[in-house]
């Protein structure tokens, strides 16, 4: 049995780094915290995480290489305090989503333990171009 490629299709030129992501990214299934994908408009999304618990100062966000990453980590502050029972766990997480070209990150909002990050989409102008065909 072989490996279905982008490459096993020969109108399909230069998506290998598309495959790439797409292993990457069913890589990184890790449940942990849950989220929503929502379309809010034609061309605008908004991404929400359950980060009860966090602060926005225990939140970072980032895009590095069209990669959209959130980061949580929350501080050390029980050193004081002595827990019969901690059922809420204080972990560390990374939630990584991989962004079309054309989408940008707009504003994150913290709000009753839920983040929202609001993406766009612009849209790309049609381009015709047309090649000469010189003589050989």
């Amino acid at each position: 049995m072989s490996k279905l490629t982008l490459g096993s299709y020969p109108h399909m030129l230069g998506f290998e780094q598309l495959e790439r992501l797409l292993e990457r990214t069913a890589k990184s299934s890790e449940g942990y915290p849950p989220f929503n994908i929502e379309q809010t408009s034609d061309f605008s999304y908004r991404i929400t995480l359950a980060v009860a618990g966090f602060s926005e100062e225990d939140l970072a966000i980032t895009v590095e290489d069209r990669q959209l990453v959130i980061r949580g980590r929350q501080s050390e502050d029980g050193a004081q305090r002595i827990f019969l029972h901690r059922g809420i766990a204080a972990r560390q997480f990374q939630r990584s989503f991989v962004l079309a070209d054309g989408v940008e990150v707009g504003e994150a909002v913290m709000e009753n333990g839920l983040l929202h990050v609001d993406l766009t989409l612009s849209r790309p102008e049609t381009v015709v171009q047309t090649i000469q065909i010189k003589k050989g």
